[in-house]
């Protein structure tokens, strides 16, 4: 029986610095592979995160800088990544571009547009074009998109985020149907309202956690998800456990958005 087992397997995080992205990093890491952490900014905590996946894990990190709507920067750091850790077998489309205002239709900045479009519909894009083609070569590889419940939900002021989503999706699916003949599966995690080190109240009575009644109310399962409930179905759909599977929009989110038929 096939294990979840990830050793021998190098991947590639964006946005790996960031809250789900830490996680995921993490989650990978302990599946026994070896780990790319992408950062924009937070260079400290990304070095420091590559540092402990190696002394925690036992497994290869470099934290790389890069801006994952350039092309060329993207380019870059791929070719740092194979000096230092290897060929990608994995790669996860994290990063998001998240300073801009949730405004409707009516009143949203045309540059919130732009910003979304690029860091979901680009990033998607580039990443495939820098990383895709050793896949090929090796007739292997798993491309992973974070997607979001918000995409199904289409709320009043998500229409920025909700348009760059929705476009990645696009791109995710037609390059399944492109790359399936090259054993190289293409899918999308669509986190719910994650519990991160960012929120991780212990207390119910703080504001954080009293704000969530209202989302809670609506989540069959009665509660928030959190960032490792997110990391485990990226390590589940990276893992050879999902080898079939491809071209999926998987809504980890208790049920709060059900794909359908």
């Amino acid at each position: 029986m096939k294990q979840l087992d990830l050793r021998g397997k190098t991947a590639v995080v964006t946005g790996g610095a960031g809250q789900i992205g830490r996680a995921i990093c993490k989650a990978l890491a302990d599946c026994g592979a070896n780990v790319a952490v992408n950062y924009y900014s937070q260079e400290d905590f990304a070095q420091k995160l590559s540092y402990s996946l190696e002394i925690d894990y036992g497994v290869k990190s470099v934290a790389i800088q890069a801006d994952i709507t350039d092309k060329k920067s993207i380019e870059v750091m791929k070719k740092e990544i194979n000096e230092k850790i290897g060929i990608a077998d994995i790669i996860v489309n994290n990063a998001v571009f998240n300073d801009y205002e949730w405004e409707n239709v009516l009143d949203a900045d045309a540059a919130s547009y732009e910003s979304q479009f690029r860091s979901s519909v680009m990033q998607a894009v580039f990443m495939a074009q820098a990383f895709v083609p050793d896949m090929i070569k090796r007739n292997y590889g798993r491309v992973i998109g974070i997607n979001t419940e918000c995409s199904m939900q289409m709320f009043p002021c998500q229409s920025a985020y909700v348009s760059g989503k929705r476009g990645m999706d696009g791109v995710y699916k037609v390059l399944a149907r492109e790359i399936g003949k090259n054993n190289i599966t293409v899918n999308q995690i669509a986190p719910g309202w994650t519990i991160t080190d960012n929120n991780r109240d212990p207390d119910p009575s703080l504001p954080n956690i009293k704000q969530s009644f209202p989302y809670i109310s609506t989540v069959p399962m009665g509660r928030r998800g959190n960032d490792e409930e997110i990391a485990n179905a990226v390590c589940f759909i990276a893992s050879d456990l999902a080898s079939f599977i491809t071209g999926n929009f998987l809504a980890v989110c208790g049920g709060n958005v059900m794909p359908s038929i």
